[in-house]
């Protein structure tokens, strides 16, 4: 992390953050642009690099500081005796949508994140799209399988979850305004017409 960076005020830092998150989740690694990022923020590209040093700083740093946002929100949302696959989806959901309301756009750079294919960005970012990755398996390793079907294979149900609620979320994060209990309600609809379909 930056230190410096955190001595500038709370509304300052947050327009920048948030101006790089929305810059690399819509753009990407490769494409996206501090200047940009800069016009977002309303900042001179030279306070950007006097923080950040280049684009992979400025990366790095969003990574490092998305994936931890990320763990102390799911921590606050996730209940510690859950162990319904579908409530912790739920609840992991919701802690998204709390999130999404300080940082529009962090959910949608981490899962962009997690997709990235530029070496440059893989690379620098490894420790922290790991990191997040852990958390989130963390939570999943919580889930009672037994109440599946049998013909009901967890991994495919995870894999279809995640598709579902990222295609959700890709489909509202393009809305003006950006709906985000529009989003939470209709996640919500489909986990629990999963949960109805595939349990015992």
């Amino acid at each position: 992390m930056k230190e410096k960076f955190f001595d500038l005020k709370k509304e300052k830092q947050d327009r920048i953050i948030n101006g790089a998150l929305k810059v690399f989740a819509l753009n990407g690694y490769k494409r996206a642009s501090t200047d940009e990022m800069v016009k977002e923020a309303g900042i001179s590209k030279g306070l950007l690099f006097h923080y950040f040093e280049s684009k992979k700083g400025v990366y790095i740093f969003a990574c490092q500081y998305s994936s931890r946002y990320l763990a102390m929100e799911l921590s606050r949302a996730v209940g510690i005796q859950e162990t319904d696959f579908f409530e912790l989806q739920k609840q992991m959901e919701l802690a998204k949508v709390r999130i999404m309301k300080n940082y529009p756009y962090m959910q949608y750079f981490l899962n962009q994140a997690f997709l990235e294919t530029d070496e440059e960005a893989v690379t620098a970012a490894k420790a922290e799209t790991d990191y997040a990755s852990n958390v989130l398996q963390q939570i999943y390793a919580k889930a009672d399988l037994s109440k599946f079907k049998e013909t009901a294979d967890p991994s495919m149900v995870l894999k279809m979850t995640l598709f579902a609620l990222n295609g959700l979320m890709d489909e509202y994060i393009h809305q003006e305004p950006f709906r985000f209990e529009a989003l939470y309600e209709e996640a919500s609809a489909y986990l629990d017409m999963l949960k109805e379909n595939l349990y015992k």
